[in-house]
């Protein structure tokens, strides 16, 4: 089989990939491990920045972002007997929106559908070969067991930090950082008790208050490493979670509902440079992760993909390589941006258990509350730099 693009991996960053391509008049094939319901089903990101709403609207990809999202003018920044809103839209005219990667990942996989994309799920032994050459290929198992051949004229790795594209670009240099701390996450059956996202400072440890739609709640609870979320019974997450969030706090109260999914997200931030090799390009977490306080995950992704459609589009179809020449370090300039914004914001509201940090912490804190400049520096940051820059 050949196509012009190989797409290894069937999330956003892959599926918005080979819609943006196939806008462009380019062909691609998608191949993925897993199963649809399975990537379907993934629960991750759940904050999409100004510039990524601009770039799924201008994709065709916004009808029901709009009509089921929830837009949000800030955050509020707490630590104890204190809560301020910091208004995104009012420092910088940038707003976010709450709309789930599983809702994202929805809209993707019908939209591809419509198209008449082939994805091919649940393939195994993937390996790429040949990536420095004009004839670089992609070989699997399909789910018979079958090993099939991809040939492509370019291949985009798009599978994660674990999949095989990443480790097939030599020489790689990786920077990395591994947090000493943890989060507890949990999706739980009420209303938000809040009208948008609380980023809370405790003594106990960071919390947030985050939302998935109206009637579905997302919190997190900072924990140790190698914490098991079997240790957490439900009364003990919502005791910890008041706690820290303020519950009583000048009347605001924290609505406790049935928890209907608890897991452990380690937190790391790792970049890998460069992004390319030969005709291999990489794309969001199978070139970077960061920590989630900035909400920069999937966004991150969406910048990658707008970019290298925009590369691979002006190289098959135009012969122009300029932008493909020039992908990995201008994605890496927003990469680092990033990395950096969710290194401070995560460093900010983590407690280590030392008091010289802790006063530190909400010395910063109080900059960023009273001082417009500090406001304004993470509004920008968070609701997102322009993807072309």
């Amino acid at each position: 089989m050949r196509t012009q693009v190989a797409i290894v991996g069937a999330g956003p960053a892959g599926l918005l990939l080979s819609h943006l391509l196939a806008r462009g008049g380019v062909d691609s094939v998608v191949l993925e491990t897993r199963s649809e319901q399975y990537v379907a089903a993934r629960i991750r990101a759940g904050i999409l920045e100004h510039s990524s709403v601009e770039l799924l609207e201008s994709a065709g990809l916004g009808a029901r972002l709009r009509a089921e999202g929830d837009e949000h003018r800030g955050i509020h920044l707490q630590w104890p007997r204190e809560r301020h809103h910091l208004d995104f839209v009012e420092l910088t005219g940038r707003s976010v929106w709450v709309y789930g990667q599983t809702e994202v990942q929805k809209d993707l996989v019908a939209a591809r559908r419509a198209g008449g994309q082939e994805i091919i799920y649940e393939v195994s032994d993937v390996a790429l070969h040949d990536v420095d050459s004009d004839r670089p290929s992609v070989t699997y198992a399909d789910r018979s067991g079958a090993v099939q051949r991809l040939d492509a004229d370019v291949i985009a790795g798009c599978d994660g930090s674990f999949g095989p594209s990443r480790a097939a670009v030599p020489a790689a240099r990786t920077f990395e950082r591994v947090y000493p701390y943890s989060w507890l996450g949990i999706l739980a059956d009420v209303a938000p008790s809040t009208d948008e996202l609380i980023y809370a400072w405790h003594p106990d440890g960071f919390a947030l208050h985050s939302m998935r739609s109206a009637t579905v709640s997302r919190l997190y609870l900072q924990v140790p490493n190698g914490t098991d979320p079997a240790s957490w019974s439900d009364d003990r997450i919502w005791d910890a979670l008041a706690t820290r969030l303020g519950h009583g706090q000048n009347g605001w109260k924290l609505t406790p509902g049935p928890i209907t999914d608890k897991s452990v997200l380690p937190m790391r931030s790792r970049v890998q440079t460069p992004m390319r090799h030969g005709n291999l390009f990489l794309a969001g977490d199978a070139a970077h992760i960061v920590p989630p306080t900035g909400a920069k995950g999937l966004n991150l992704a969406i910048a990658d993909v707008a970019l290298l459609s925009r590369a691979l589009i002006a190289r098959i179809r135009e012969n122009d390589p300029r932008l493909a020449d020039t992908y990995s370090e201008t994605a890496q300039r927003r990469v680092w941006r990033c990395t950096h914004f969710s290194w401070w914001m995560t460093t900010m509201l983590h407690t280590s258990g030392d008091p010289f940090d802790a006063e530190l912490q909400l010395s910063q804190l109080r900059w960023v509350a009273s001082s417009r400049a500090g406001a304004t520096g993470l509004a920008e940051n968070y609701a997102g730099l322009p993807i072309f820059i």
